[in-house]
């Protein structure tokens, strides 16, 4: 997917080259690593369809330099969010980034590997069952399917182990609390395995595609589910990003840059509203 992104000049930092990135229209301003894992619609889109509230706290994991976190925290005044990351040097930047944009009260990071062990994972500070919301964006490919990409950063944040997607979906249900909603973005092909990994996890699950263009397939899938819910999953209409000419549909637009939500809930049928 083209990024919603407005790029400023690169500049280099101790950590290497770096670009400031502008989201939301200019509302949100990043600094992230011009090589490795790198930022942009899908984050957005995810931080747009969780049913945040005031006083809710939000676990964003794979949070790299903060993005989806802190786009949520610029459309839901109130929550505090906690960003869980395997790259040490992006969880620290990710905090540098909540500072920059006014959500240093707000925002903690926290360098981890989500796949250790309970004991570990408790000494670096994340509790069980005391999320309310839970966001993801797992790597998108498994080992064993792709040859992973010589920037060593950029192949951890886009290839997962084998057997790894269980390990997170285990992570997602020890930490939500009772009720806790989780919001994850992945490709269509893995919905399968999803839905088979959250089966006695979470239920009420709801799709929601993302299509490039209308009359294409779905390139991504927005994953809500709530934990021990127990309604039937609902296929929702979706969102087409990009019209005949290659620009942003209006709906899209809207989100990507307008900081509009997606409703996966309510009776809208996910269509995009307004904050």
């Amino acid at each position: 997917m083209s990024s919603p992104t407005t790029r400023r000049p690169k500049h280099r930092a101790r950590t290497g080259a770096t670009s400031t990135d502008d989201f939301l229209g200019g509302r949100i301003s990043v600094v992230q690593p011009q090589t490795g894992h790198r930022a942009g619609s899908d984050a957005v889109l995810l931080a747009a369809s969780v049913p945040a509230h005031a006083g809710e706290r939000v676990l964003d994991i794979g949070a790299g330099s903060g993005v989806a976190g802190l786009c949520l925290l610029a459309r839901v005044r109130g929550i505090d969010v906690t960003a869980v990351e395997i790259d040490p040097g992006l969880a620290t930047l990710a905090v540098s980034n909540a500072a920059a944009n006014g959500f240093a009260g707000q925002f903690r990071s926290i360098a981890a590997d989500v796949t250790s062990s309970g004991k570990t994972l408790a000494a670096a500070g994340l509790k069980r069952e005391f999320y309310h919301h839970l966001i993801a964006n797992p790597p998108f490919y498994v080992e064993r399917n792709v040859k992973a990409a010589p920037d060593s950063a950029r192949a951890t944040a886009h290839v997962m182990r084998e057997g790894g997607l269980a390990a997170w979906v285990r992570f997602f249900a020890a930490m939500a609390a009772p009720n806790g909603v989780l919001t994850l973005i992945h490709r269509p092909d893995c919905l399968g395995e999803l839905l088979a990994l959250l089966e006695g996890r979470f239920g009420s699950v709801a799709v929601f595609p993302l299509f490039s263009r209308s009359g294409e397939a779905a390139t991504r899938i927005i994953v809500q589910a709530k934990k021990d819910g127990r309604a039937a999953l609902s296929l929702l209409p979706g969102l087409v990003l990009h019209g005949p000419a290659g620009g942003y549909t209006e709906a899209a637009e809207a989100v990507l840059r307008g900081g509009a939500a997606l409703n996966l809930r309510g009776s809208n049928g996910g269509k995009a509203r307004e904050r």
